[in-house]
């Protein structure tokens, strides 16, 4: 029993890939171009350029979010949200949401700002920096029957309801 355990981990590994995922707009710390503009922030709200590789066998979609976890609300701060990527997709450009570049057949949801489309970064004056978790996920099927007024728990159930594999940059913002 204990061999047939040791295989299947190993089998597992071997099948778990290099799922990455890249930007060229995101460091360390986000610029300007990152943070919102309103909230008593004078940013210019322009989402990131992102790109993956490696996407694990089975991917039907891709979905992206940010995700401050460190907002003072007791359940953190959704910023961007979007699904329905078609899985021939491996990149998004920058200021797609504000463009309307996005894959055709990708839907923008509700974030914490109570609107959809990319609200860049934005912590209260004062608090230490606050990390922005950007998260690609690879999902198992084409298509979220979720509409754009779905709420950032309810796409985050799921997506983790149906994630094969995801990738995640962090970077920090404080004003």
């Amino acid at each position: 029993m204990r061999f047939l355990v040791l295989v299947l981990f190993l089998l597992n590994i071997s099948y778990a890939g290099n799922f990455t995922l890249l930007s060229d707009d995101l460091g360390g710390q986000f610029t300007i171009k990152q943070v919102y503009n309103g909230f008593g922030c004078s940013g210019e709200n322009i989402s990131p350029e992102l790109r993956w590789k490696d996407a694990p066998e089975g991917t039907q979609s891709f979905a992206i979010t940010m995700y401050d976890p460190d907002a003072p609300t007791g359940s953190g701060w959704w910023h961007w949200i979007v699904f329905n990527i078609p899985k021939e997709t491996t990149s998004i450009p920058a200021n797609a949401s504000r463009l309307k570049l996005l894959p055709i057949g990708s839907m923008e949801s509700v974030t914490s700002y109570g609107v959809g489309g990319f609200g860049g970064a934005c912590p209260p004056r004062g608090d230490r920096a606050h990390r922005y978790v950007i998260t690609v996920y690879a999902l198992d099927v084409d298509r979220l029957d979720l509409g754009i007024e779905s709420t950032p728990a309810l796409v985050g159930y799921n997506l983790n309801a149906h994630a094969i594999q995801k990738s995640s940059i962090i970077s920090y913002y404080g004003r």
